[in-house]
């Protein structure tokens, strides 16, 4: 069974970085979330740390520079956070979460074919394991 993964939001932001680009020093860490977040380098550093200590992030030394990488998965962190948001959130429905984006926001065309071309390949899957 797979280890559950959580991951703050803030943390998306770290992840988010290494899953785009790795390894990453933590000065290069430091200049793309002081850019995108105006993160302090000690802000980096104590993120950096938590995530490495959580086994979210991992680094290998050279010298005295770490260079670190996603320990990982960007899809099972996605996978395991869509779930506990529906758990949390609707229960566990996915009838009801569509319900309400449906109710709230209306659906474009383009989002109904998508939404088609999603369930006919959900359909197919499970027409397969028959």
């Amino acid at each position: 069974m797979k280890q559950e993964i959580h991951v703050t939001n803030s943390e998306w932001y770290v992840m988010n970085c290494l899953w785009e680009e790795h390894p990453l020093t933590l000065m290069q860490l430091v200049h793309i979330l002081n850019e995108q977040m105006g993160w302090s380098k000690s802000t980096c550093a104590t993120m950096v740390r938590r995530m490495a200590e959580k086994n979210l992030i991992g680094y290998k030394e050279n010298g005295k520079t770490k260079y670190f990488f996603p320990n990982v998965k960007k899809e099972d962190v996605v996978v395991q956070e869509t779930k506990n948001f529906l758990q949390r959130i609707y229960n566990g429905s996915v009838g009801m979460m569509m319900n309400t984006l449906i109710h709230q926001n209306g659906l474009s065309e383009q989002d109904i074919e998508e939404l088609r071309e999603i369930l006919k390949k959900a359909e197919d899957r499970t027409e397969k394991k028959r």
